[in-house]
């Protein structure tokens, strides 16, 4: 067990929240039980999540994407009441890490799928605001088809990819979630592949005549990553268990 203003103090150190300049707050949004023994963890809030939370009997939730956003001032109406709701109803404590577990070096979720993915030679890579929130890394001239199949494996076999890089792969940039402009800075880098979560209609053409190679991993498939390795984190450093829970987003 462990107190929720000790867990929220180690991880903003840990994630380094300081450091970035965010769409909406990171750590404690929703202040719950004071004493925290099981966890659930997923990608995004909402109320099926939150649901799962209570059956679980659990005293704090940990997403990545939490409720409070910069860009928008919902109403307590409809699914944001019920969300709401359920956090304060059940004592509930919701803990929300963004840009920080995407661009951690040990458990975000970039560095994370660059490790599935063999990379070598890691660096970060993709500046927002100030911060590289992604990674780059090399492969040893991987044939495009196989390093294709790799995404698919390791990542989500739905992946949407725009072949228009080299037949032989090198030098890969890494970007989870919606960061599909981005691309301009893998070309910028010279990579021979960029992977992200989302694509927006310009891109193909964009990655067609800069002839890189594009992939569209799906914004929820590719942040699945580092709130599980976060999970790991906390169970193994603290006595508390930790659950993580897959509610499946085809975006």
């Amino acid at each position: 067990m462990i107190r929720r203003d000790e867990l929220t103090t180690y991880l903003n150190e840990y994630l380094h929240i300081s450091e970035f300049t965010d769409l909406g707050p990171n750590g404690l949004q929703v202040e719950g039980k004071p004493a925290i023994q099981n966890i659930i963890c997923g990608v995004s809030a909402s109320v099926e999540l939150f649901g799962q939370a209570i059956e679980h009997k659990s005293d704090a939730i940990l997403v990545h994407h939490g409720i409070i956003w910069n860009f928008e001032r919902p109403v307590y109406r409809g699914g944001y009441k019920k969300r709401v709701k359920l956090l304060l109803e059940n004592n509930l404590n919701l803990l929300a890490y963004h840009l920080p577990l995407d661009a951690h070096p040990d458990v975000g979720n970039n560095i994370v799928m660059a490790k599935h993915l063999g990379l070598q030679d890691i660096q970060p890579f993709g500046e927002y605001k100030g911060q590289f929130v992604g990674f780059q890394g090399t492969v040893n001239n991987i044939p495009s088809e196989q390093m294709f199949d790799l995404i698919r494996k390791e990542i989500n076999p739905e992946a949407l990819i725009f072949p228009f890089g080299p037949t032989l792969i090198r030098r890969v940039g890494i970007i989870s979630g919606g960061a599909q402009k981005d691309v301009t800075q893998a070309v910028a880098e010279g990579l021979d592949l960029y992977l992200t979560g989302e694509v927006s209609e310009h891109i193909l053409h964009y990655v067609k005549e800069e002839g890189i190679h594009f992939v569209a991993a799906g914004h929820y498939a590719t942040e699945r990553f580092g709130v599980q390795a976060l999970g790991r984190h906390i169970a193994e450093k603290f006595d508390v268990n930790v659950t993580f829970i897959d509610i499946p987003n085809p975006v």
